[in-house]
């Protein structure tokens, strides 16, 4: 029997340094705890911090927290890497925007969200099957982070013209949303 692959999940924001990268670390490291086969990776829409280490804030925040700092360097999406994941998290609106400009550019199919209890909102409710994930069973889930946030509060705030506390409710927003995505995963 063949093992299914692991689900890939995506974490997109501006500059790959903050969110999308506390995001790509907790992910990865609470499914590592929950022992959920995943590839977790992150980038940004920009390409403005290209080749940067996490900033130096937030990973403050993930080691006071407990996680490892990852030694992760910043990158831009690619259009041709669009397809190979199963779901991409966009932090914000505007991240979403870029993001489906790119497929549709790219002539990447791709679906909304999955809901997590497999309801009709977001058609397939779980990534674990690995078979077709959008609508039109081509191409990655493409939403943002908060369409699977359970407290539905908006974009995950960006810290990067804050203070430490602004890094901590990034953190909040993504340790609410993280058990969601694993159970996606499983």
């Amino acid at each position: 029997m063949t093992q299914p692959r692991p689900a890939r999940v995506l974490m997109v924001c501006t500059g790959n340094i903050c969110r999308s990268t506390m995001a790509h670390a907790v992910l990865e490291q609470a499914a590592a705890r929950a022992d959920v086969d995943i590839v977790v990776d992150s980038a940004g829409v920009s390409d403005e911090e290209q080749g940067n280490p996490i900033d130096r804030r937030a990973a403050r925040v993930l080691r006071d927290a407990g996680y490892t700092v990852p030694d992760h360097r910043a990158r831009q999406i690619r259009a041709g890497e669009l397809g190979e994941w199963d779901l991409i998290l966009a932090m914000t609106s505007r991240h979403l925007t870029v993001l489906q400009r790119l497929a549709d550019r790219a002539g990447v199919e791709y679906g909304g969200a999955p809901s997590a209890g497999g309801g009709p909102a977001g058609g397939a409710g779980s990534l674990s099957g690995r078979a077709p994930v959008s609508d039109e069973g081509a191409g990655p889930r493409i939403c943002l982070y908060r369409d699977l946030d359970p407290a539905g509060r908006g974009d995950v705030p960006d810290p990067w013209y804050g203070g430490h506390q602004d890094f901590l409710d990034t953190l909040e927003v993504i340790e609410r949303v993280t058990p969601v995505i694993l159970d996606l995963a499983r």
